[in-house]
């Protein structure tokens, strides 16, 4: 085991969206969430084809809406509301996003623990963040018909409505330093009573040396 590494970086780009999502919500494009931690790893001394790792970082979620105003701020309701602004004027692009400091855990197998760049691997795990930033970005104000009132850009941020805490299962699976992975949020993503259940789900690859 005298060339595995025990500390390393793993870094994830994926596909965001959020299911339970009521049909009201107008999302678009392609929500991207990218994650970046530090791990260390611990292999067991009986079987060292499977391990254990820990470590922190920072995860971060962007979903796109269309002709949509979400008032984050609660300057103008007591719920977080995803308003249909079609009608009126609009912003073209507008986005949420939100970013939380995370402390996965993972239970991993590699099929040659010694030589992890040429192994098969796999790892189920949890995660647990803490919301340290949200808000949404507007850009580029246009009205109903699509014409362009002003290019400004609108940026509103506040915690208000969203959990603080957000607990997650993941898993992968890969071969050599990349890896497909998935992640599910099992608690409510928006505080309850304050808007719609919804549960972020996170699929893409992974970049890590183990």
């Amino acid at each position: 085991m005298a060339n595995r590494p025990k500390d390393h970086f793993l870094i994830q780009v994926g596909y965001g969206s959020w299911t339970k999502k009521p049909d009201s919500i107008n999302t678009k494009g392609i929500p991207l969430s990218v994650n970046v931690y530090f791990m260390m790893d611990f292999p067991f001394k009986g079987n060292p084809r499977y391990s254990v790792a820990f470590g922190a970082g920072v995860g971060t979620d962007n979903i796109s809406f269309e002709k949509t105003y979400i008032d984050v701020t609660g300057m103008r309701a007591d719920k977080l509301s995803f308003v249909n602004v079609a009608d009126t004027n609009y912003f073209k692009k507008y986005k949420l996003s939100t970013t939380y400091l995370e402390a996965p855990i993972e239970l991993r197998f590699a099929s040659n623990p010694e030589y992890s760049l040429k192994s098969w691997k796999g790892a189920l795990g949890v995660k647990v963040g803490t919301l340290i930033g949200a808000g949404t970005r507007g850009k580029t104000l246009v009205n109903k018909s699509g014409n362009t009132v002003n290019s400004y850009v609108l940026k509103e941020r506040s915690k208000r409505y969203f959990n603080s805490t957000r607990l997650s299962i993941t898993g992968r699976v890969g071969y050599g330093p990349f890896s497909l992975y998935a992640s599910y949020q099992i608690n409510a993503f928006i505080k309850e009573g304050t808007g719609p259940d919804i549960r972020p789900l996170q699929v893409g690859l992974t970049i890590s040396g183990l």
